[in-house]
C-alpha cells in the first residue's frame, strides 16, 4: 500500500522534462536591440567609464566614475557608430546626432585611454584603410589639402589666435604665461636652438601667417625666404613685413617647399611635416641638402606618435586632408640618406596640450560669430577638433617633437645654457 493513500503516485512526467523547479523559476528578459547595440559599442572601443543614452535607456561598461554620457539620438546612429567608431563618431557630433551631457574631453580622453586594450576585427581595420586613403600630398594635392584648412579666412583664425597669428605649438616657461607670452617665447626658443645671428640666411619650409619669419628678421637680424601655399596666409605675412618695416629681409614666397633652391645657414620647418606625408620625406631630405650650406643646421618642429599608425580618420577627412603625425624613427627617413645629424630631441606635448586649452576657451568665446561666418554643424565640428587634439596631447596619443640637426661632422653647441640663459 501507498502511505500517501490514494491519489498519492508522484505524476507522470515527459520524457526529458526539465525539473518543476525550472519551470516555476521567471524567465530572464531578453536584452533590447538599444541594449545590445551600446554593449557591443563599449566592447569594441575598450569599455570606457561613459555611458550612452538611446530610447529612454543609459548604459554603461563600467558602474563606477562615469565621466560623461553620450546620448544618441536614433538606433542607425548607433549601428554607424558600432560599424566605424573613429569616423562616425565625429560626423555624428557635427551633425547633432549625438549630444555628449558632460565634459567632451574628459570623454575623449577616456575614450583614447581605453581603446588601447581594443582591437577592432581584421576586416575592419582593412575596410579603415581603404576609406582612410585621402588625398595624395603631390604638388597638385598639397595645394588642395592646404586649401581646405588654412584658407577658411583669416578673419575666422582672427578670433582665437594670438595677434600674431601663430597657429603651432606654445612654449610655456611659466604655466602661467599668456597664449601671447607663450608664442613669443617660442618664436625665440627655436630662433635660439637654431642658433641665429645677424646676416645669416634663414629658409623656412611652411611660414604660416609669417610669424616666425618676421621675429627671425626683426630680433635676430637673419634674412629669411619663407615658403608657403596657403595664399591667404601669404598676402597676411605680406603685409605683416611692410608694417614692421622688415620687407627688405623677409622674403615670403608662394611656392612649394620641393622647390627650394636657394643656399642657406640655416633650415627651419614649424607645423608643416604633418602636412608632408611619409612617401615625401625624401624629397624634403633632399630639398634641405640641396639649401643647407656645409657648416648648416635646421629644426623640425612636428606633432607626432609614438609608434607609426594611421591618423585619425575623421581629422584626416573632415579637418586637415592628407596629414600624418610622424613616430620619430619614421623622421630619420628625412636626415639619414643626406648624412644629417640629430643633435637634440625634445617633446613638448604638454605645452600642445596648454595651448589648445588656450585656443578652444577662446573659439568658444566667439562661437556665436563662428557659426553667424559658417553655421552650427562647423562650430560642433571645430569644438570636436580642439577637444580631441586637447585629449590626444593629454594622453599621449599625440607627441610634439623638435629635432634639432646638422651635417654629419661638424660642431654643436657645447650645452644648452643658451636656450634658457638671458632668455625673455
Amino acid at each position: 500500500m501507498n502511505d500517501g493513500g490514494v491519489g498519492a503516485r508522484e505524476p507522470v512526467r515527459e520524457k526529458n522534462a526539465p525539473p518543476e523547479r525550472l519551470l516555476n523559476e521567471t524567465k530572464v528578459p531578453r536584452a533590447s536591440p538599444a541594449d545590445r547595440l551600446a554593449r557591443a559599442l563599449l566592447k569594441a572601443v575598450g569599455n570606457p567609464p561613459i555611458g550612452i543614452a538611446v530610447a529612454g535607456e543609459t548604459f554603461t561598461a563600467q558602474q563606477d566614475d562615469v565621466v560623461a554620457t553620450i546620448r544618441v539620438r536614433d538606433h542607425a546612429t548607433l549601428i554607424k557608430l558600432l560599424l566605424y567608431p573613429e569616423l562616425n563618431f565625429g560626423d555624428a557630433y557635427a551633425d547633432g546626432s549625438i549630444v555628449v551631457e558632460g565634459d567632451l574631453v574628459r570623454l575623449l580622453e577616456a575614450g583614447m585611454r581605453a581603446r588601447r586594450h581594443a582591437r577592432a576585427p581584421g576586416v575592419v581595420r582593412r575596410i579603415a584603410g581603404l576609406l582612410d586613403a585621402g588625398r595624395a600630398n603631390t604638388l597638385t594635392g598639397s595645394r588642395d589639402n592646404i586649401h581646405h584648412h588654412y584658407d577658411l579666412g583669416n578673419d575666422f583664425y582672427k578670433l582665437w589666435l594670438d595677434p600674431e597669428m601663430v597657429y603651432t605649438c606654445a612654449y610655456f616657461p611659466d604655466r602661467n604665461a599668456t597664449l601671447e607670452e607663450a608664442q613669443l617665447a617660442k618664436l625665440d626658443y627655436v630662433c635660439r636652438k637654431l642658433q641665429l645671428r645677424s646676416g645669416d640666411r634663414l629658409i623656412e619650409a611652411g611660414c604660416g601667417w609669417g610669424a616666425l619669419a618676421l621675429h627671425a628678421a626683426a630680433r635676430f637680424g637673419a634674412k629669411v625666404k619663407a615658403f608657403n601655399i596657403s595664399r591667404e596666409q601669404i598676402v597676411f605675412a605680406r603685409e605683416r613685413a611692410q608694417a614692421l618695416g622688415v620687407q627688405d629681409r623677409v622674403e615670403f614666397i608662394d611656392d612649394d617647399y620641393r622647390n627650394m633652391s636657394s643656399r642657406c645657414d640655416a633650415f627651419v620647418s614649424v607645423g608643416m611635416l604633418e602636412h608632408v606625408g611619409r612617401d615625401n620625406y625624401g624629397e624634403l631630405g633632399r630639398a634641405i641638402d640641396r639649401c643647407l650650406t656645409d657648416s648648416g643646421r635646421g629644426l623640425i618642429h612636428s606633432i607626432g606618435q609614438d609608434q607609426p599608425h594611421p591618423f585619425n580618420p575623421w581629422i584626416v577627412k573632415r579637418i586637415f586632408p592628407g596629414a600624418y603625425p610622424p613616430a620619430l624613427r619614421e623622421m630619420m627617413e628625412i636626415f639619414e640618406p643626406w648624412r644629417l645629424s640629430v643633435l637634440d630631441v625634445e617633446n613638448l606635448r604638454s605645452h600642445y596640450a596648454l595651448t589648445v586649452e588656450h585656443w578652444l576657451k577662446r573659439f568658444e568665446a566667439h562661437r556665436d560669430l563662428v557659426q553667424a561666418m559658417y553655421d552650427e554643424s562647423f562650430v560642433r565640428a571645430w569644438r570636436f577638433y580642439l577637444s580631441g587634439s586637447i585629449a590626444g596631447f593629454r594622453t599621449g596619443e599625440l607627441q610634439l617633437f623638435q629635432v634639432l640637426f646638422n651635417r654629419s661632422g661638424h660642431e654643436a653647441a657645447w650645452t644648452r645654457d643658451h636656450l634658457y640663459k638671458n632668455a625673455e
